[in-house]
């Protein structure tokens, strides 16, 4: 496995000086921000797809460094009923995955997206119950008009391109447990046996719902979808958490009420979780980058982040596994 960063955290940095922290601290590679939610910090994701010259710059400069480059981030919500956004963020996105092999990575991280609850509807609208009835309905019309129509179509332009897309199972989108991910993913690929649509398993996303990410990667390792994965942890505080519950839309820097927040590495769950975690990644097949997501509410960037490379340093497995010489 390796190590690497979602390189958002680094805004307001020049491309060079981020690289070269990240060059600094002996991380093995960076996840790029191109677009949506994440922006774009370091370059013009249009003239760097137009521009052979720019693609082997951005390369060079990786290469330099003895970084890869992970994935693209285009995190953003392209079924979004709100139009300019939904047409911006789906531009975004093709422009990411036609990007993304001229870079050298395969991977394009984003979001499933959430529409509205009709076609009138103004806004998106996530649905956290079955009952009223009219919840039912919201979800088959997301469902059945409109995500797995543009979901099919994005497939079969991800397998012209050779590219996978890895969604982040996250609160507000259609897409937000293994459940809903591996279901949308068995409805729009067309190649049943090498889906090009799966998931980065981000746990942090997963705790405060309940779900045991180590379970969650199971799941998704028998499926044959993790493509991709996030480092991130959370805190649960158990006293609002008793009160309240954790499905909670207060601010994040409202860090006395809140049930839970996001939290760097190791300070939201130890090597009770890290190391089990990373195991079942390895158990089915990811050797891939562990990409830390740096949004702790108690902590600057800069520690934070550090404090994570430091932490991760030790749980994640870097050698291929051994042969099996005691039997």
């Amino acid at each position: 496995m390796k190590l690497g960063v979602m390189a958002a955290l680094f805004t307001g940095m020049k491309f060079d000086e981020a690289l070269d922290y990240c060059a600094q601290l002996g991380l093995d590679a960076i996840e790029l921000p191109v677009g949506g939610y994440p922006g774009k910090p370091f370059f013009d994701p249009k003239k760097a797809n137009n521009s052979k010259k720019l693609q082997e710059e951005i390369c060079g400069k990786l290469a330099e460094r003895d970084l890869t480059l992970s994935a693209l981030a285009v995190h953003g919500n392209p079924v979004s009923p709100v139009k300019a956004e939904a047409k911006e963020h789906h531009a975004a996105f093709l422009t990411a995955c036609q990007l993304a092999p001229k870079l050298g990575t395969d991977i394009v991280v984003t979001f499933s997206g959430c529409p509205g609850g009709s076609d009138r509807d103004k806004m998106p609208n996530w649905v956290t119950c079955a009952w009223p009835p009219e919840y039912g309905e919201i979800l088959k019309y997301q469902w059945n008009d409109v995500l797995i129509p543009y979901w099919k179509e994005q497939s079969k332009m991800c397998a012209k391109l050779g590219i996978k897309v890895a969604w982040e199972a996250h609160p507000g989108f259609c897409v937000y447990n293994p459940d809903t991910l591996i279901r949308l993913s068995q409805a729009c690929c067309a190649n049943k046996r090498s889906p090009n649509l799966g998931a980065n398993l981000d746990p942090s996303h997963f705790f405060w719902q309940g779900i045991d990410p180590v379970e969650a990667a199971r799941v998704l390792g028998e499926a044959g979808l993790l493509f991709y994965c996030h480092a991130k942890d959370t805190e649960i505080d158990p006293h609002q958490a008793r009160i309240n519950g954790t499905l909670d839309a207060r601010s994040y820097g409202d860090l006395k009420n809140r049930s839970w927040v996001f939290r760097t590495c190791g300070y939201g769950h130890g090597d009770d979780f890290w190391k089990p975690f990373v195991t079942m990644l390895r158990r089915y097949g990811y050797d891939g980058v562990l990409s830390i997501e740096h949004e702790d509410s108690y902590m600057s960037v800069t520690e934070g982040f550090e404090k994570a490379v430091e932490y991760l340093s030790s749980v994640i497995i870097e050698e291929p596994q051994g042969e099996a010489w005691w039997f």
